[in-house]
């Protein structure tokens, strides 16, 4: 019954994936759709981190009121809602309306669904776990792309509801499995330091710039992967550009599964250090693919893989770099500096790329890789001096 129940929970992490590709892949024949400019998917994508910024501050306290099966169920209905409004818009302004319960939902089940898992099962399943965030990103823009082909872009948001309908389905089916771990155990209390005495805690601060800068690399090819296709590449088809919206999630998907397996052996550090100079790589394959599409595909895969490990290994290393009365802390402003550079980063490009053009993508990409690699770096020399002078 626990391996059933553990299937359960993948299966909620790939649904949590499945909405978060769909308007990257759409969006080149959305916006002619809506008759706005290509930059107007970041106001979108931006409604929906803020939403799912408000969901994920709100789920502390709703763990403690609520069991995680309802909190999961009713998330995932909100994000039905949200992608069968997007199937219904025929102007620019509805999908605003839609984006609300669109992010309300994503950030409650990913809140919810990581404590539960930290809670009552191993490392090795919450590495896994993001695995299958990613199996459901890499479907939902073969999804648009085949809506693309045999219907409309419209029917990319409805079939993928139908899917998370069925995955809400079988959440709802499986409510009894989930008895064995209701009761909660309560955390053991900890001279736990506040954010203020966190933010000062050497190398915490520079942690927080390097994950917004992670974070803004990652947001901004999930949303414009397709568009830098669409733009710099002629001669492909609609839904051959769709499509290219997984490569940036496939590739993160492989990296993580990789990271996995040899994480315990190279340590959060060499993994964190080896991940971004994979990311190096497949930048300098996109930028030296200027007519080829199939080596900008395989430079975009690479890229995905290299950042596989970051992020994860951040969050993982916090304790042991910080110390544990700040760890909690860390994490949370950790969390924070990433939905900023998630929510604001992408919407900015689309507004650099409408003045100077797609093209400049794998700049932006490689700056915020540099800032995530440098200030990690930093961070931990200033981590380490306060190791060493602890020392007796």
């Amino acid at each position: 019954m626990a391996s059933l129940l553990l299937a359960v929970i993948y299966l909620i992490f790939m649904s949590l994936g499945l909405p978060d590709s769909l308007l990257g892949a759409g969006w080149p024949t959305m916006h002619k759709a809506f008759g706005v400019s290509s930059s107007y998917a970041g106001y979108v994508s931006m409604t929906i981190a803020f939403m799912t910024i408000i969901s994920a501050l709100l789920s502390p306290k709703l763990i403690q009121k609520v069991h995680t099966k309802w909190i999961v169920a009713v998330s995932i209905s909100l994000t039905v809602a949200g992608l069968l409004g997007f199937s219904l818009s025929s102007a620019y302004f509805m999908l605003f309306l839609f984006a609300v319960p669109y992010g309300l939902g994503a950030g409650a089940i990913d809140a919810a669904v990581n404590h539960y898992v930290a809670n009552n099962y191993s490392g090795a399943v919450m590495n896994f776990l993001h695995c299958f965030y990613g199996v459901g990103a890499v479907i939902s823009p073969n999804i648009m792309a085949a809506a693309l082909k045999h219907a409309r872009w419209n029917e990319g948001y409805r079939w993928t509801s139908y899917m998370q309908i069925g995955i809400l389905i079988v959440v709802i089916l499986s409510f009894s499995l989930w008895k064995k771990n209701e009761s909660a155990t309560e955390e053991e209390k900890t001279a736990a330091k506040g954010i203020r005495e966190t933010l000062k805690a050497p190398g915490v601060l520079p942690t927080l710039i390097a994950f917004f800068g992670y974070c803004a690399g990652e947001a901004t090819c999930f949303l414009w992967t397709s568009s830098y296709f669409a733009g710099t590449k002629e001669g492909l088809s609609k839904e051959l550009v769709a499509s290219f919206a997984s490569l940036i999630f496939g590739g993160l998907m492989a990296g993580r599964i990789i990271s996995g397996l040899v994480s315990n052996k190279l340590g959060d550090k060499k993994l964190i250090r080896f991940g971004i100079l994979v990311e190096f790589v497949g930048i300098m394959l996109v930028f030296a693919s200027p007519n080829n599409y199939v080596l900008a595909a395989i430079g975009f895969v690479t890229i995905g893989c290299g950042m596989g490990p970051v992020y994860p290994a951040i969050q993982h290393m916090a304790p042991s770099k910080f110390g544990k009365e700040y760890s909690a802390s860390a994490i949370g402003l950790q969390m924070a500096s990433a939905y900023v550079g998630t929510t604001f980063m992408p919407m900015v490009f689309g507004i650099l790329q409408e003045k100077f053009g797609i093209w400049i993508m794998p700049w932006y990409i490689l700056f915020f890789m540099l800032i995530n690699f440098g200030f990690l770096e930093l961070s931990n020399k200033l981590a380490k001096r306060k190791s060493l002078a602890a020392e007796p």
